[in-house]
């Protein structure tokens, strides 16, 4: 594919790459930024285009991808921000009450990690992202019916699985 050929088929989906971008990131720069590096990897990887039955869907895709990369990279640098200011205000709390915190973050972390992935995908861009039903649909192609269902069983299922490791359950 020659540059003429790349400007016609991937230059005008450049916007809807972009509303994508920034519906994930919320930020107009970080938005620029990932659009320019999946532009970079298309064009770095132009000879292999014509193999893709649908271009845009594979930039589309590309973008989807890269930027829950980049939420999950942020996700962690601000786990590890909130930790740090967390730790401050810890210091306030009993040793004992700091540890049972610690302990229930980490276990939420890893119930979370334990959901399938379109769970996690979900509850993620709701809960944590605060996208609206729509939004989520945009990005998911699921339907907005599906979507509550999933988060409705993804909460489900870690309130399950917080009370079962903690023990709760078993006085009842």
């Amino acid at each position: 594919m020659d540059l003429q050929a790349f400007n016609q088929r991937i230059l005008p989906v450049q916007g809807r790459l972009f509303r994508l971008a920034q519906m994930f990131l919320r930020n107009r720069e970080e938005a620029e930024d990932a659009i320019q590096d999946v532009l970079l990897r298309l064009w770095t990887n132009r000879q292999q285009l014509e193999t893709y039955h649908s271009i845009e869907a594979l930039a589309v895709q590309m973008t989807k991808n890269l930027c829950l990369d980049r939420l999950k990279s942020h996700h962690k640098q601000k786990m590890q921000n909130d930790a740090d200011v967390t730790s401050v205000h810890a210091a306030e709390l009993s040793p004992h009450r700091q540890l049972e915190n610690s302990d229930s973050a980490a276990l939420i972390h890893r119930l979370i990690g334990e959901l399938p992935e379109q769970h996690k995908l979900v509850l993620h861009l709701r809960d944590v992202e605060e996208c609206s039903f729509e939004e989520i649909e945009q990005v998911t192609g699921l339907s907005n019916a599906n979507i509550r269902t999933i988060l409705s069983r993804a909460r489900q299922k870690l309130r399950e699985n917080y009370l079962k490791a903690n023990d709760y359950e078993s006085g009842y």
